[in-house]
């Protein structure tokens, strides 16, 4: 029946998997959606067994099910997850506690200032390039080891999503360089291997997961693991990588010049460069395309800050949706073009959980400015999303003081399918959004690194031939010139009430 090769993401809230063939085609596709823990103010939590292995096993099953493919076609499996989260399990594998998520979890505040004073700031900034901040692992495990003390005692391996699942699977920890570099600093190298010293306050060498290149086989689906997913024992499984590098291989960013924004549960951005970026602000490291860069950035809140307008502010409309049908996120969305530009003077700074780039803030707070008696929910739901624009602005003004811009951009993730949101991202930062043929994202970028593995790509500038673009969200001049004056407005809140925030 020929090859198959298989991807499967688990997102925050959503997990998605496809069937391909060799030619880069989705033959079928299956998703499964799970809640996020929230069990106090700075905490969020997955249940890895019942969420990260348990959907990765019902889409698996879903997948060959549906397609009618038998699990001898399938030649490779790749997989992504949530990038920076902190999985300890023991020796069987077993987690022993649950997952703490990446950069929204910022309850290792006390071991981040711990760690920066440890090490020494300027230390601390030559190895990250930037401070210390919540989505750093190293400031998670150090939490581990001071608050639970009995679950760091008894820690086998401290993995990520990826690992924990590759190892369910295959038998092996392992993880992918770019991400162990990205996530793990101090405690890997720039080309994957552990910095035994740099380890020494955090955990021990030995706790760590070895590094491979993403696309490099990690083991093969054991028998135990076969009879859970329906995949046939003895299939290959590469190492793979967090979902945003995923998704980022999945909309063509396989070479220098390109980018992709990821408007997901947050927002995230992989630019792809031929050089390293090194800007306390952002995130530069070497990308898992080899012999590239990548300049990282993100945002704490995106698609997690519109689901908690809809609940907030617009129940009402998830009701209608009940009896209608109607989807509350598009009755919000079609509700954006009634308001102007601006939100006739309403900003709102979305630092609901905290904020990475560029301001890395872990105690900045949300901040609704401007409000009068005359605006309204819709007003307010605009200005939200104008809010994710000016962040994203303030990113491409980092990346312009280096010189560096976009040839193409790429956009990605849930937040795609609001076209009004699309037209004010790209209105604030003057930019074209790009959106792919293919939109199902991260998992469609496993797939096709799983086909690269197996040698049915010859490397990854050849992925970007089966990556095609099916519409342009171009900038209105005249609305980029009236959002300069809110992007000024929206850096200067945050810098006057900064000090407040901290203090509540």
């Amino acid at each position: 029946m020929g090859a198959y090769f298989v991807g499967i993401d688990i997102g925050t809230f959503t997990s998605k998997g496809v069937l391909i063939n060799t030619c880069g085609e989705i033959i079928c596709q299956h998703s499964v959606q799970h809640g996020m823990e929230n069990p106090q103010p700075k905490y969020f939590e997955h249940d890895a067994e019942k969420i990260w292995w348990y959907d990765f096993c019902t889409i698996s099953q879903m997948l060959l099910e549906k397609s009618g493919i038998p699990s001898d076609s399938i030649k490779a499996i790749g997989i992504s997850t949530l990038g920076c989260d902190c999985l300890p399990v023991d020796e069987q594998c077993k987690p022993l506690r649950k997952a703490i998520l990446y950069g929204i979890d910022a309850r290792s505040e006390k071991e981040i200032e711990y760690l920066t004073s440890y090490y020494g700031s300027e230390k601390i900034k030559k190895i990250f390039g930037r401070p210390m901040n919540s989505g750093d692992i190293a400031g998670k495990i150090l939490w581990i080891k001071n608050n639970e003390p009995e679950v760091y005692r008894k820690t086998y391996k401290f993995l990520t999503g990826t690992s924990y699942i590759v190892a369910k699977l295959t038998g092996n920890y392992c993880i992918d360089r770019y991400l162990a570099y990205a996530s793990f600093r101090p405690m890997y190298r720039m080309d994957g291997r552990i910095d035994t010293e740099m380890c020494h306050p955090i955990c021990s060498p030995e706790q760590l997961a070895e590094a491979k290149t993403v696309t490099d086989i990690a083991g093969f689906v054991t028998p135990q693991a076969a009879a859970k997913t329906g995949l046939k024992a003895g299939t290959p499984v590469i190492t793979g990588t967090g979902d945003s590098c995923a998704e980022a291989i999945s909309s063509g960013v396989v070479k220098p010049g390109n980018m992709m924004i990821q408007f997901g549960s947050t927002l995230f951005i992989n630019f792809c460069t031929a050089h390293l970026v090194e800007d306390d602000r952002v995130k530069g490291t070497t990308f898992t395309v080899p012999g590239t860069y990548v300049v990282s950035a993100g945002t704490n809140t995106a698609g997690t800050l519109t689901r908690w307008y809809r609940d907030t502010i617009f129940p009402d409309y998830i009701e209608a949706e009940k009896s209608t049908g109607e989807n509350a996120f598009a009755k919000m969305a079609a509700d954006v073009d009634d308001i102007e530009p601006g939100s006739c003077g309403l900003i709102t700074l979305p630092y609901f959980a905290g904020e990475r780039s560029p301001i890395n803030d872990a105690k900045a707070k949300g901040m609704v400015f401007g409000l009068t008696l005359a605006h309204t929910r819709k007003h307010l739901y605009r200005s939200a999303l104008e809010s994710v624009g000016y962040s994203v602005a303030q990113i491409f003004d980092v990346f312009r003081e280096h010189h560096i811009i976009p040839e193409k951009i790429m956009a990605m993730g849930g937040g795609i399918q609001n076209r009004p949101w699309m037209q004010i991202v790209a209105d604030i930062v003057g930019v074209t959004l790009n959106i792919p043929k293919i939109i199902v994202g991260a998992s469609y970028g496993d797939a096709l690194m799983a086909a690269l593995s197996a040698g049915y790509f010859k490397d990854f500038r050849e992925l970007e031939s089966v990556i095609e673009i099916a519409d342009e969200v171009k900038p209105d001049k005249e609305r980029h010139i009236t959002y300069q004056k809110y992007l000024r407005l929206y850096t200067e809140l945050y810098k006057a009430n900064r000090d407040l925030m901290h203090q509540i």
